[in-house]
């Protein structure tokens, strides 16, 4: 009995964070592919310049804003950090749900909770609002979700190597009553806040 609850065990610490991550990216590689198809759109059937305009500033403000500042700085680290703490204390119930358990859509802080569920309605308030424009503008607020997207991803992947061979958090995973030792933390400038 010990020797399976230990392979299970083992099998988790595995299993759990590569699921958080990997389905963490199924989902924003969808949401990639599906705007790109607008934003290409848009772009293909030809702008005016003051259009173009609007899309390089766009593109610009979201790969600050959604990109640099969402995903890189907080995202990413907080996605990564709790499939590091997946992968040390790892539960059924938490592995099954990895991606959500990532994400931070339960086992969290209040202000975790609060922040990820907050961000998700206002998302999906924001995708009702955009869906209901019209090419191009439609297809030029995609293009600039397009390029936060993909930097999401890869700062998610580059983030995960590099945790996962230093074995050390870059932030808190934000789960309560855990006490990460700063000493624990790597000295990387990505912050969480």
């Amino acid at each position: 009995m010990a020797t399976i609850r230990k392979y299970i065990q083992n099998f988790l610490r595995i299993a759990a964070p590569l699921w958080g991550i990997i389905g963490v990216s199924i989902v924003l590689l969808y949401s990639i592919g599906r705007l790109a198809e607008f934003a290409l759109e848009a772009i293909n059937d030809g702008l005016t310049i003051w259009q173009t305009i609007v899309l390089i500033l766009v593109v610009v403000f979201m790969a600050y804003s959604e990109g640099y500042r969402g995903f890189h700085l907080r995202f990413s680290p907080r996605v990564v950090a709790r499939a590091l703490y997946l992968h040390r204390f790892p539960t059924v119930g938490n592995s099954l749900l990895a991606p959500l358990f990532c994400v931070g859509y339960f086992a969290a802080t209040r202000r975790t909770l609060m922040t990820i569920w907050g961000g998700t309605l206002a998302i999906i308030g924001l995708v009702l609002l955009v869906h209901q424009m019209s090419q191009p503008w439609r297809g030029i607020l995609d293009a600039g979700v397009v390029v936060g997207l993909t930097w999401g991803q890869i700062s998610l992947w580059m983030i995960a190597v590099r945790v996962f061979q230093e074995g050390r958090y870059r932030c808190s995973p934000e789960v309560p009553g855990l006490v990460v030792d700063p000493s624990e933390l790597s000295s990387s400038p990505v912050r969480s806040s």
